[in-house]
């Protein structure tokens, strides 16, 4: 069995009503409970602002255009069935996307 992060992109936003925010919250509530023990890290949403640290040192402000909005980590036999999980993500019913990455323990 594997890590493997979500790296969502979009699909974001709070809802401004509370009924609104309480439907967002048991969407989420609810994927996690249909896939059980796979979550290892439920993770969280990101702010809109991220700074990127060059080689050279240099920092600068992530483009809008390319900022992640949040993760979630996952344990699974392989990336298909991590890619599986993902679907019902509550991030793709808003709009967004999601990256699936396979870790690899080193440290």
């Amino acid at each position: 069995m594997a890590d493997f992060v979500l790296l969502y992109r979009g699909g974001g936003n709070m809802p401004d009503t509370e009924e609104g925010r309480t439907q967002a919250m048991d969407a989420w509530t609810s994927w996690f409970g249909s896939i059980g023990s796979a979550v290892k890290d439920g993770g969280n949403p990101f702010t809109e602002h991220a700074k990127h640290v060059r080689s050279d040192g240099s920092i600068g402000d992530v483009a809008a255009s390319s900022l992640a909005t949040g993760y979630s980590i996952l344990q699974a036999d392989s990336l298909d069935e991590a890619t599986t999980l993902a679907k019902g993500c509550p991030v793709l019913h808003g709009g967004g996307e999601i990256e699936v990455y396979e870790t690899f323990p080193v440290m």
